[in-house]
């Protein structure tokens, strides 16, 4: 399509009006710390994939309530020492995949963990981890699961499970804890956002095209989901509009922008409208890190940069996390 939201002069001064909830802190520290109540128990199991320059470990941890989660640790063949960790969060309807389908970090000289998102995984990419928590009536998708309530929200069980998968990664023998990034795509960098908010020693974030981010203009500006979802249950429940914008504003990755630290590297597509370039720009504006920069795709939609951004990502990570080789090509230390 066209370019639909504001021009670009007028995205870089883009300033959010979601308004932070004043329990924003508070609610995100009893969260994890009701759920560091549970031993983390981050098991590691090597598995077969027909792959000689790759090794894959199936994981599984404790997350949210002690639900166990699943993902993937890849890295080069033959590791002996720990390498840089980078930490992957996958799009909106996926899983954690197959596990032979993540090359990409592991070939640039990472330890590269995957995240499965809980319940989710059978829209494009298989998952493994089911969401044993219920919620109220809602519409189809997963945005207004529980939307009535912070507690109750799906999203708070998502993040506080990425959060988790981060110490998880970190506890293996091979992953450097001291040098860790956090990565992905659409809903993948709503996420990635959210843990740049709640763990702070990251030493570098890039969410690509971010999902989850200005809640109150991205439900008004575009009609296609997973935003409309919102749009559809308050269609419905007429009378419940404050509530869930309420709720909504405990898990907006323009506050968990304003709270990180690490260098940042965005993406976004001037002509994204499942994720506009306004929701993008009002997180990388609100972003408190001294250091970041964005990258915007003019004549692309929710497809962003593409491996375009990767050849970008695979300079950027190399300079802040020491592996690869800065000029974007092959790894040139497996550390």
């Amino acid at each position: 399509m066209a370019l639909f939201d504001l021009p670009l002069d007028k995205l870089r001064a883009y300033r959010s009006a979601a308004a932070e909830p004043d329990g924003f802190d508070p609610f995100w520290a009893q969260t994890l710390a009701e759920t560091r109540g549970h031993d983390l128990d981050a098991v590691f199991t090597r598995v077969p994939t027909g792959l000689t320059t790759l090794e894959t470990y199936d994981v599984t941890y404790s997350g949210f309530g002690g639900h166990r989660v699943k993902g993937w640790l890849v890295l080069p063949a033959g590791t002996t020492e720990p390498l840089p960790l980078l930490v992957e969060f996958v799009g909106y309807g996926g899983g954690r995949g197959h596990a032979h389908s993540h090359l990409l970090w592991a070939s640039a000289g990472f330890a590269h963990f995957v995240m499965d998102t809980r319940g989710q995984g059978s829209g494009w990419s298989s998952g493994d981890t089911p969401d044993p928590v219920g919620s109220a009536p809602s519409s189809p998708g997963f945005l207004t699961r529980g939307i009535e309530d912070p507690q109750e929200f799906y999203y708070r069980r998502v993040f506080t499970d990425a959060v988790r998968a981060v110490e998880a990664a970190r506890s293996h023998p091979l992953a450097d804890a001291s040098r860790t990034a956090v990565t992905g795509i659409s809903q993948g960098g709503g996420i990635t956002l959210a843990v740049a908010g709640l763990v702070p020693d990251l030493v570098a974030v890039a969410p690509d095209v971010p999902f989850l981010c200005d809640f109150p203009r991205a439900a008004t500006l575009t009609d296609k989901n997973p935003y409309r979802e919102i749009g559809r249950y308050l269609a419905v429940h007429r009378d419940r509009r404050a509530r869930a914008f309420e709720t909504l504003s405990y898990f907006d990755g323009v506050h968990f922008a304003a709270r990180a630290t690490a260098p940042a590297l965005f993406s976004t597509a001037l002509e994204d409208d499942v994720c506009p370039p306004s929701t993008v720009f009002a997180a990388y504006n609100a972003y408190a890190g001294s250091s970041k920069q964005i990258e915007v795709y003019d004549f692309n939609a929710h497809d962003g940069g593409g491996p375009f951004q990767q050849v970008s990502q695979l300079k950027w990570f190399a300079e802040r996390l020491g592996t690869g080789s800065a000029d974007g090509s092959s790894a040139t230390s497996q550390a």
